[in-house]
Formats: C-alpha cells, structure tokens, sequence
C-alpha cells in the first residue's frame, strides 16, 4: 500500500503587523498585512505501510533540521489519537525561496503536511482545521504569527482578527492587474528572537497598530507598500546594507520595504525591471494552496 497527496502553499512577505499574546495557542497570533507569492512550496506526502520512519527532504535532500515537518505530523498524530507505528511516512518539500528570510516557508511546510498526510490517513477535515493544524505548529516552533491565514487564502491579505484560521478574520486588497514582486535576500533572520523579545514586541505593537487602520482607510497596494516601509523603519529593525538596496528599488518600482521577519528587501512593480542583481522575481498568488497532480 503506497498513498500519496500533492500540495503547493504560496510563499508570503509581511508588510507590517502587531502581535497578539495568549496562552491558548489557538488564539495567538497577529494582525497587519502581506502578500502572497507565485513562488512557494510544494509538498508531496508518501504514506506506506512501514515501521514509524518520518522522512523529510526540501529539494531532495534529507533535511533533519526541519522541526516544523515533524511538529505537524506530531500535532495530527496527537489531535486525532493516530496510531502512526504501522507507517513510514515521507515528506518531501520542494522550494526556490531562500529560509528563515521573511518568506514563510515555515508556513508552507506546516500547511503542506496538513494538507496531504490527515488525507492520506482517511480523515475528514476542512480547510481551516487543516490550516489550524499548521497554525498550532508555527506557535508552538516560534516560527510565525500571521503566514498560515495569508498562504490559505492568496492575495494581499489584510489580517483584521488573530488566532487560528478558525477564529482570525482576513479581508483582501483588490488587484485588477499583475504585481510582481522583486526581492534581494541578504542573509536569514531567527523569527523567533524577533516575536518573543519583549522590546521588538513593544516597537512592533507600537508601529503595526496604527498602520492597520490607515491600511483599512485607502486599501491599495500603494498604500500597503508605503506602510510597510513606515514600519520597517519605526521598528529598527532594518539594516543600513539593506537600506542602500531599498533606496535603489524605490527609484524603480511602486515601493519597497523590508519582509517581516528576514533580511531581505522586496518591492513591487507592474514591470519584471530592476537593476538590482540577482534579484528572484515573482508575482503575487492570488489562489492560496492549491492540491497538484502527481
């Protein structure tokens, strides 16, 4: 018995957000703004009969350091009281985004295993329990707040409640054309020194608060770019080597702004142009995870 499922989770940059503190872990999380990516990961889960063997690889090689994979299946294993020692279970992740550099890959492993393995194992479950399981699993690695909603559903997505998928309300800026999105990644960042360090928490809340209601107040990705520099900025999060990149990617697109959290600079354009080198270039996704066929 061989069963296997295929998933592909856009990528996501945040522009700007603020963090919400709860000890339920279903209702932790944040609010602000990102954009979803036509570049992202794409999962593919293989159930067999087995031994208990968890395997994992990102660009097919086994990658033992991705605790975010084993926390999910773990999650699922815990949540549905699974007996999983009469299988091996093989996760395979392909991705072109670099990590832990504000991308959401994290994110996109979490929804890939919840998209495909509780398939494979017969249980029926919807969209936003499936996004739940992946929620729970960035709180608990420290790995992100606001990602999972905003890969789900695609677009430039607004994130109005915290929580999980479940509980969080999203609402969307309408785009009647194409964005591309221009990104320079200069090195990673640990998500988790940023949202659990209680003074990036206090410049965080302080800045993403107030952006959120004059995001709501014009809606537009002019808006949403111009915002998330502001942010970046109040912050001090960003660095002077990345500023040189944004002020030469101001000049030639509609704005620029660093990606929450990871050193790397992105902005969009309605053109592919940049002279910025070696740049990875993508659009936004406005389909959120869609299943593929094997």
């Amino acid at each position: 018995m061989i069963k296997r499922l295929k998933v592909f989770v856009p990528g996501h940059i945040t522009g700007f957000f603020e963090i919400y503190q709860n000890n339920n872990p279903i209702l932790k999380g944040s609010r602000g703004a990102g954009i979803a990516l036509e570049e992202g990961v794409t999962t593919e889960t293989i159930l067999k009969e087995g031994t208990g063997k968890i395997k994992v690889t990102l660009n097919n090689k086994e990658n033992n350091l991705n605790t975010i994979s084993r926390r999910a299946v773990s999650i699922i294993k815990e949540r549905y009281k699974l007996d999983l020692s009469k299988y091996d279970i093989t996760i395979n992740h392909e991705s072109h985004l670099p990590i832990s550099a504000g991308f959401g890959t994290s994110a996109g492993f979490a929804l890939g295993v919840s998209f495909t393995l509780p398939q494979l194992l017969n249980i029926n479950l919807s969209f936003n329990e499936a996004g739940e399981i992946a929620h729970l699993t960035e709180i608990a690695e420290s790995s992100g707040l606001g990602d999972v909603i905003s890969e789900m559903h695609g677009g430039c997505v607004i994130r109005l409640k915290e929580g999980s998928p479940k509980n969080a309300k999203i609402d969307k800026i309408l785009l009647n054309k194409p964005v591309y999105v221009i990104t320079k990644t200069l090195s990673s960042i640990n998500t988790g020194d940023i949202i659990e360090n209680p003074e990036h928490i206090q410049r965080i809340n302080h800045s993403g608060q107030e952006l959120l209601s004059h995001l709501l107040s014009n809606p537009s990705i002019e808006n949403f770019i111009g915002l998330s520099r502001k942010f970046s900025e109040e912050t001090e999060l960003i660095n002077p080597e990345l500023y040189e990149i944004l002020n030469i990617m101001d000049e030639e697109s509609i704005g620029s702004s660093m990606a929450m959290l990871g050193n790397t600079a992105f902005a969009l354009s309605y053109s592919p142009d940049i002279s910025v080198e070696n740049c990875l270039i993508t659009k936004i996704n406005t389909s959120g995870v869609c299943y593929k066929k094997i």
